[in-house]
């Protein structure tokens, strides 16, 4: 497969861009042309060695490398970053939905960081020129093109952190969908309503096409603006893992992050060599999204029950221990079955019980009993794609959400700040209910064989749906659509 990536150098004070384009063939060889120097062409090696710390590799087959214009003579080691973007694209490594609008430039160490270039600042004057959207340069050079309005400058240090602006992730959200173009779904999109309006974990099922990781996206439009303390505590974190895009100054947004599901354990948790924090750290006060849940590992999975429950992961090293503030919102999605189509009309599925079962349990029991909303999604009808009306737009949505938000501050007054994190010990004092709702609650429990902290959830939620009506007391009607959302225990979630 052929794919472009785009780097520059710098001729006096002017930048020009170089196209690097790379096939992926089936063979055995490696060709580097375009007037590469010694540097350039050592970058095999680097490259090889870097790929290795994120879980890829250099595809043993034919990759011919083309840097043009080719009558330009390529000087130095700032083309590392962009042949290896090039060479995962090629290869099907990884799937990038932005490959091409960014300008990328650094120099790979073998161990996945990112060292410095020169030339950042004319380079980011030239992308601005020429219409590209950014540029992704070391963190360190990219303070010099911080000044340049109107472009995207991503200062990065290691490498998986490029994979993850490439792929649309990471913490900056641009492209936001909005809740009125989502067709159809309401019970989800209600859902994610009382998720953000609560900092509730979530999770949905549902074939392919129904519209999963489109409303996950949109759920970054709906969340409330961080207060002054979480926009700190957030961006301290970013400073230290060298993440924070320079023009940027505090992170004002809520983090939204979602990592490849090939992305390793110390990549999630944190750790490493460097010590630095991982994923659900950098999803602190904000959205750690997992697509496709059960691809990931199954260690990677059972981590996360400890920071879910604590907002917090402490990570133990032969030289360090550290403890890294992780309370996040988890938004997953996965299928069915592993063809996707489980329980749908026309004997799609073309997966045995068995295939069934073990697809499912790579989630375990503990896993899904912390996750407070579980929403099976349907197809979506024919009348609804076609229909005229519209939704409400995810503004409206994020007024009631900010609105509930307010509701909770001043109820627990730096306590805890959403409904999510009341301790059990606590959920007397603010999730009180009637004799006639603790008996339909009970009765539920019983039914469903429901564990205590699926109940503790469920007052929770119910609690959220409470706030979100502007009342002070939980009535059967917010038990009851907190229940609906249990759908998963309903099934007996691999017992």
């Amino acid at each position: 497969m052929l794919r472009r990536t785009f780097c520059a150098t710098c001729i006096g004070v002017e930048a020009i861009t170089v196209t690097v384009e790379v096939d992926v063939s089936p063979g055995i060889s490696f060709f580097l042309v375009g007037l590469p120097d010694s540097a350039v062409r050592e970058s095999q090696q680097r490259i090889g060695t870097a790929l290795h710390t994120v879980g890829a590799k250099l595809p043993g087959k034919k990759i011919v490398i083309n840097m043009a214009p080719a009558d330009l003579k390529k000087e130095g080691s700032s083309f590392d970053l962009a042949i290896a973007m090039g060479i995962l694209a090629a290869s099907d490594q990884y799937l990038f939905n932005n490959l091409e609008d960014y300008i990328i430039m650094g120099e790979l160490a073998l161990d996945g960081t990112i060292r410095p270039v020169n030339g950042a600042l004319p380079v980011a004057v030239h992308a601005k020129n020429e219409g590209f959207r950014g540029c992704i340069f070391p963190f360190n050079s990219a303070k010099e093109a911080s000044g340049i309005d109107g472009l995207d400058i991503f200062g990065v240090t290691r490498l998986e952190e490029v994979i993850s602006i490439l792929s649309g992730e990471g913490w900056s959200l641009f492209n936001i969908p909005d809740f009125k173009d989502i067709r159809g779904q309401e019970s989800a999109k209600r859902g994610l309503e009382i998720a953000a309006a609560g900092g509730h974990n979530l999770i949905m099922s549902g074939p392919p096409g129904s519209g999963k990781t489109y409303m996950a996206r949109a759920l970054a439009g709906i969340l409330p603006k961080m207060t002054p303390a979480e926009s700190v505590e957030t961006s301290k974190i970013y400073s230290v893992a060298g993440k924070t895009i320079i023009n940027g100054g505090l992170i004002r947004e809520r983090p939204f992050r979602s990592p490849h599901h090939s992305a390793s354990l110390y990549a999630i948790t944190g750790g490493g060599v460097a010590s630095v924090p991982g994923e659900i750290s950098l999803a602190h006060n904000g959205v750690l999204y997992l697509d496709e849940i059960p691809e990931f590992p199954r260690s990677v999975l059972e981590v996360l029950r400890q920071p879910m429950e604590e907002g917090e992961i402490s990570i133990s090293r032969l030289k360090y221990k550290l403890t890294y503030p992780a309370n996040f919102m988890l938004i997953a999605s996965m299928n069915p079955c592993p063809c996707g189509y489980y329980g749908q009309p026309g004997d799609r599925c073309t997966c045995g019980a068995a295939q069934v079962a073990r697809y499912r349990s790579k989630i375990s029991g503990p896993l899904m009993d912390r996750i407070d909303l579980q929403i099976d999604l349907q197809p979506v009808p024919a009348e609804s794609l076609t229909g005229e009306g519209g939704s409400e737009s995810s503004r409206e949505i994020r007024e009631r959400v900010e609105a509930a938000r307010v509701i909770q501050n001043n109820r627990y007054m730096g306590e805890y700040n959403t409904n999510a994190q009341i301790p059990a010990g606590d959920l007397k004092k603010y999730c009180k209910i009637g004799r006639n709702e603790t008996q339909f609650l009970c009765t539920a429990i019983s039914k469903l064989s429901l564990s205590a902290r699926a109940y503790s959830r469920i007052l929770k939620v119910a609690r959220t749906i409470a706030d979100l009506d502007g009342g002070d007391f939980i009535s059967l009607s917010h038990l009851s659509e907190a229940l609906l959302y249990r759908g998963f225990d309903r099934k007996n979630w691999n017992e």
